[in-house]
């Protein structure tokens, strides 16, 4: 949902800011964007809050009032996200695109991945967690040697690898070459989680996304119109996981 905004000065938003959609608080995220040229409204990932895109000629008080008047958009758009799916006993969750059942055994002796299912130990109350860890480290053992071998493609050196639950981006690269991953990348396809990488270690060597960095993404990875299409269809129900 995209408006043009009038040129005003916006200040520093309040630390708690809410709107009221169908008797519910829903938080709402500013974030400021020297260039952008109009206000834009998103629903987050989860549909656990909004987020607005703020030029910086815009007065806070009508970003507020931009999102105040577009609750039954909000609304809308809120009742249409599909229900999470808990991260519990039974539970179907896809590793590298291919479903996988959750299975809770309290007597095993490690978290293996086999014959299409993730078995994890402990208690029943730390499954959610330790099944997050170890998706955790299913992504970094994925992308690690990836980013290395891509890296080392182009003749350059990445910095330090960071895995997180990041909601706006996939995949990030730093000014001074750290790169950034959202582990529930190990949940996609290889190919897609492969375009990511691809994408981020590009701009190890091209900072902008002009013709140059896209033929050097196409030198890292295949089909990468099919990965990007793939993200933008399905890569919002990953975020349902947990």
């Amino acid at each position: 949902m995209i408006f043009f905004a009038p040129r005003r000065r916006i200040t520093m938003p309040p630390e708690d800011l809410s709107v009221t959609v169908g008797g519910r608080e829903v938080p709402v995220a500013i974030r400021r964007n020297a260039r952008a040229r109009r206000l834009i409204l998103r629903i987050d990932p989860d549909g656990c809050g909004v987020t607005v895109t703020v030029p910086s000629v815009v007065r806070l008080d009508d970003a507020i009032s931009f999102v105040r008047g577009r609750t039954d958009w909000i609304a809308d758009r809120l009742d249409s996200i599909p229900a999470p799916i808990a991260l519990s006993d039974g539970a179907d969750v896809p590793v590298l695109g291919v479903a996988h059942r959750v299975r809770h055994d309290p007597n095993a002796h490690a978290v293996p991945q086999r014959d299409g299912e993730i078995v994890v130990v402990g208690r029943a109350e730390h499954l959610s967690r330790r099944l997050r860890d170890w998706f955790r480290r299913e992504a970094r053992r994925e992308i690690a040697p990836r980013v290395a071998a891509k890296a080392a493609q182009l003749g350059r050196k990445p910095g330090r690898i960071t895995i997180r639950d990041t909601r706006s981006r996939w995949g990030s690269c730093s000014v001074a070459g750290n790169l950034s991953f959202c582990w529930r990348l190990v949940m996609a396809p290889e190919a897609v989680l492969d375009y990511v990488v691809a994408h981020e270690v590009a701009h190890l060597a091209e900072r902008g996304h002009g013709p140059a960095f896209w033929r050097t993404v196409e030198g890292l990875t295949d089909d990468v119109a099919t990965a990007k299409a793939w993200l933008r269809r399905e890569g919002p129900d990953l975020h349902r996981y947990g």
